[in-house]
């Protein structure tokens, strides 16, 4: 395989571009990219003729405007090239016009409220940023989508605004250093993904599975993950030849898939990329989670995205690695050899620490949903609570600077294992922290709470802009002070002293964070509930309005999209578990004591003698079961039904929380505990242990 090659040959990159455009029309069209202007027409005319030739010799019949609306997963709506020319011939035609503008129905996704159903007219924009690719026959365009009256109702339109604000910040900064050459700053992310693989034949017998992305009911196997032998572990035939082909297409279009491997839990597993800038890191995410579960089918395999498919097994994340860096090739969060003694590295990473302490709420936010609230606090996961893993070095440099101490540079070291056949190495200076929710690892830093089924352009909205809001107050005072040495020494030495609360290096799993953490006053959102009404904080409104990342309507609008999004997974959740039960569940273990019951009556009509305590006990103790189960059945029946009569979206939401999430429960602790005393044969749907290990 001829991997240089096949890379990216599937794009219509820069290469692509600078072979089949015109110079000037080449150097325009980059110079549109580079300035943030509006493209012109005839530019655009251009650029879509030569995408579209190129295209259609890559196998394209189709063009689609790509964007990635409120529901978390993209859209796309398919156009041939085809037009009329009169007499009854065709020709294949894209104009300009095409390319950069679509009109899909914007009153058919989440708007919030911006869109009445009536209103139904919205608008796709090219974002020329990110390369168009063929897929499928098809030419896909990644676009953002704004209503009529012009409000972001996608993912990507406040992902591109957050850049151009921690751009146009962190430029302040530099120039102020005196490195006067840079012209753009970019937020740099490479996205560690998660996700389990299953049986696609026992996957089609779990209605849970197909409705909700999780199993709602399940006995844990007698053997889970606590032999530590999955991870890292030799990959299955199976598994490894979807791998294979899950790289080659995504390299095809251009992502940079880099490292795969077995993950903790069994059929756990794990792909991670190259970082790039935010806004294609995003893009190239969602195509990962498409062809993963397309390439999956192909396997009879299905792949599962859900952060808590099983309970009693870990979760899947996806872990954000977020750094800054400059089209000079600088790493803005590269502290050097002698990080003491880099002024520059400590002020973005005094940056990067007030945002995060002042800001806790909006972080725990970006990662908020129903299905991320299985996983968080855990033990296998970061907290819910928000804090910074620094290293012991780079602590006690902060450290040193706070008290106006001396810092005495640790030795790098040789690491020694003890056999003299194994090579020597420099040992790190620092340990690794796998149980911080936002760790430094050497040059980035890794926000570990994301759920593997969601879009990381949220977070990446939010560290963009709490980062880019620090530094505009770094960048006020020291371009209106008389003495630059003094007060960038001042306000490193304030930042570390007024929010070093946020820094801990210690075991996040701990009970004694969670009462450490409450002293220091850091936010504990265990739930999603809890968090979302922190979106419309007046501090968190102030923000983005300044900055221009949303509007207040826009705000208000992904607040009421949150909750409601909230409310239709717990109910669509909690009707599936009612519907498994009754059809399901219940017939599996009436057919049972049906058995049971006549077995003993078959040994007491040959002697009344004949022993028959074990079928009894059986009978018993499953008629009991039974009789909890209709108690529960009636329970969480009752409590779908009171939960229309809540006031509001937030109340409502609770109510699924503390009422009906509990019920389900209760629920499924009766479900499992007759799964392990009715007959395999007798049982209905697939177990963990069949789920878990039908993968070879």
């Amino acid at each position: 395989m001829d991997i240089p090659n096949l890379f990216g040959s599937m794009v219509f990159n820069d290469k692509v571009m600078r072979e089949r455009l015109p110079k000037d029309v080449y150097k325009a069209l980059k110079r549109t990219i580079a300035e943030q202007k509006h493209l012109n027409l005839d530019v655009a005319n251009v650029v879509a003729s030569a995408m579209k030739e190129w295209a259609i010799e890559k196998g394209a019949t189709h063009f689609t405007h790509w964007f990635q609306p409120m529901t978390g997963v993209t859209a796309e709506k398919h156009d041939s090239f085809i037009s009329p020319t009169g007499d009854d011939h065709i020709i294949m035609e894209f104009s300009g016009k095409e390319l950069v503008k679509g009109e899909p129905d914007a009153s058919s996704f989440p708007s919030g409220g911006i869109r009445s159903t009536f209103e139904a007219r919205g608008y796709t924009a090219w974002d020329p940023t990110s390369y168009a690719f063929v897929k499928d026959n098809t030419l896909y365009i990644p676009t953002a989508f704004c209503s009529y009256s012009g409000e972001a109702l996608d993912k990507k339109t406040p992902l591109l605004r957050s850049m151009e604000v921690i751009n146009r910040e962190a430029k302040r900064i530099l120039k102020l250093f005196g490195n006067d050459n840079v012209k753009r700053v970019m937020a740099t992310v490479g996205p560690e993904q998660e996700y389990f693989l299953i049986d696609k034949e026992l996957y089609e017998k779990r209605p849970d599975l197909i409705y909700c992305s999780r199993t709602l009911f399940g006995a844990r196997p007698p053997k889970g993950q606590e032999l530590e032998d999955h991870y890292f572990a030799s990959i299955k035939p199976r598994v490894s030849a979807f791998m294979k082909e899950l790289d080659e297409e995504l390299w095809k279009l251009g992502v940079l898939a880099k490292t795969k491997h077995n993950e903790v839990a069994p059929a756990q597993h794990e792909i991670a990329p190259i970082f790039s800038t935010v806004n294609i890191a995003a893009d190239h995410n969602q195509l990962v989670m498409e062809l993963m579960k397309k390439i999956a089918n192909k396997h009879n395999l299905v792949c599962l995205l859900h952060e808590k498919p099983f309970a009693g097994v870990n979760g899947s994340g996806k872990h954000n690695n977020w750094s800054i860096s400059t089209d000079t090739g600088i790493n803005l969060l590269e502290p050097g050899e002698t990080p003491y003694e880099n002024a520059q590295f400590l002020l973005f990473l005094a940056a990067v620490i007030k945002a995060v302490d002042e800001y806790q709420d909006l972080l725990r936010i970006s990662v908020a949903s129903a299905g991320n609230d299985h996983r968080l606090g855990a033990n296998e996961a970061p907290p819910a609570i928000i804090s910074i893993f620094l290293g012991e070095e780079l602590t006690e440099i902060l450290e040193s600077i706070e008290n106006d101490t001396c810092y005495n540079q640790k030795e790098k070291c040789q690491m020694e294992i003890g056999a003299t056949v194994l090579p020597h190495f420099p040992k790190d200076t620092t340990d690794r922290n796998r149980t911080s929710p936002f760790a430094f690892t050497g040059n980035k830093f890794e926000f570990r709470m994301l759920g593997s089924s969601s879009s990381i352009s949220d977070p990446n909205v939010i560290l963009n802009t709490i980062v880019a809001e620090s530094l505009s107050q770094f960048a006020d005072r020291l371009e209106a002070a008389s003495d630059f040495k003094s007060e960038l020494t001042a306000i490193i030495k304030e930042t570390i002293k007024e929010h070093k609360r946020i820094i801990f290096n210690g075991n996040n799993y701990s009970e004694e964070w969670v009462k450490e953490s409450e002293k220091r006053g850091l936010l504990n959102l265990k739930s999603t509930v809890e968090a979302i009404p922190y979106l419309i904080a007046e501090k968190n409104i102030k923000l983005f309005t300044k900055h221009n990342i949303f509007s207040e309507a826009e705000i208000f609008a992904r607040y009421h999209i949150m909750l409601e999004e909230y409310i239709k997974v717990l109910n669509i959740e909690a009707l599936t578990l009612l519907d498994m039960t009754k059809r399901g569940i219940i017939p599996s273990v009436i057919s049972y004591l049906k058995d049971l019951t006549e077995v003993v009556v078959n040994k007491k009509s040959i002697s009344k003698d004949l022993n028959c305590k074990l079928e009894e006990a059986l009978i018993e103790s499953i008629s009991d079961s039974t009789a909890c189960l209709y108690k529960n059945i009636e329970k969480l029946d009752n409590a779908i039904l009171e939960a229309k009569n809540q006031n509001n979206l937030l109340d409502t939401a609770k109510y699924y929380r503390e009422v009906v999430y509990i019920a389900m429960q209760e629920l499924r602790s009766v479900i499992d505990n007759l799964e392990i005393k009715v007959g395999k044969k007798y049982w209905a749907y697939p177990t963990y242990g069949e789920l878990l290990y039908s993968v070879y």
